[in-house]
């Protein structure tokens, strides 16, 4: 997002616009506004700081076209345009990304759906993830909103990263600060035996960067634990058994429940999230249930992360600052 720098006093304070915390270290949700509409400014300052500050919020009863998702998106920052996009993805608004519950990519690649999403998530933590989080300039923000959904099921967690890494120790906090690791685009997942054409296309397309292990946030100030566990391969500077021993205690640490938040979509609500203080949980328990899932998504440029000793993270392929 747009850099503006938050301030503690800041808060409920626009007519008719209510922000309600959901869980105790991230999550609100915003009533008395229509993201279709007109915003004044007091309420885009309301909403960018509901969002700095709680990290997700939530949004019920929106009726959003492609058009007005975009519109309400610039309000905040330059919407990305990916290179590449599914085929359900509308052609005349290039920012929008759709996604649907029977995704494209594996039938693609000679297997079905549930294969390739077992196989990207073949532990517990392989699937928490920011948004694009191998390029050197991860986006600042996603905002998702749900155009059709189960009946029940479907569900998205939000973990705080900004709390995590205050629930540390301190000697741990002081450890973590100094260090950096490599995010790369499908290390967190397992290939088929033999031939993988999925493996294939990875190969063809990485994306890689070193980011720091803890990010100083642009906006906020706050140190933030830059783990996930879907794109980061390994801490720089140390071998395989400690990186792989320290990344499954600060994953642990990331999503413990009390830093997390989880959401019930309906048609019509929409999710805004702070990606850099952030990972999320994408559901698994709709494939069986034979109901369409389908979402919309824009996300808004970010910055190239800067860790606590003023190091910036830095590309090693497929990824330039600001080019998508």
């Amino acid at each position: 997002m747009t850099t503006h720098r938050a301030t503690a006093d800041q808060g409920e304070r626009v007519e008719g616009v209510e922000v309600r915390p959901v869980a105790g270290h991230i999550g609100a949700e915003i009533t008395g506004v229509d993201l279709a509409g007109p915003l004044d400014d007091a309420v885009v300052a309301l909403i960018r700081w509901a969002v700095l500050r709680w990290k997700v919020v939530f949004f019920r009863g929106q009726e959003l076209d492609h058009a007005a998702h975009v519109a309400f998106a610039r309000r905040f920052g330059e919407p990305v345009v990916l290179g590449r996009r599914g085929s359900a993805s509308p052609a005349d608004f290039p920012e929008v990304e759709t996604t649907a519950d029977r995704l494209e990519l594996g039938g693609r690649f000679g297997m079905e759906h549930e294969e390739w999403l077992r196989r990207r998530r073949h532990t517990l933590l392989r699937g928490w993830h920011c948004d694009h989080g191998a390029r050197v300039d991860p986006p600042a923000a996603t905002i998702l909103r749900a155009e059709t959904v189960p009946p029940y099921g479907g569900d998205t967690t939000w973990a705080n990263l900004a709390a995590a890494y205050a629930g540390l120790s301190a000697p741990v906090r002081a450890f973590v600060d100094g260090l950096r690791a490599e995010h790369r685009l499908g290390v967190g997942y397992q290939p088929r035996p033999g031939d993988d054409a999925y493996v294939r296309h990875l190969l063809d397309h990485q994306v890689a960067a070193v980011h720091p292990l803890v990010r100083v946030h642009p906006e906020t100030g706050e140190r933030v634990l830059l783990v996930n566990g879907y794109y980061l391969e390994q801490i720089t500077g140390v071998s395989r058994p400690e990186s792989a021993a320290l990344l499954e205690m600060l994953l642990e640490q990331a999503v413990r429940p009390e830093y997390t938040v989880r959401f019930r979509w309906e048609p019509g609500s929409v999710a805004f999230w702070d990606n850099r203080a952030t990972i999320h949980l994408a559901p698994t328990d709709t494939a069986h249930l034979g109901s369409p899932r389908i979402m919309h998504r824009v996300m808004l440029a970010g910055d190239v992360p800067v860790g606590v000793d003023g190091r910036p993270s830095e590309g090693l392929v497929g990824t330039e600052p600001g080019r998508w």
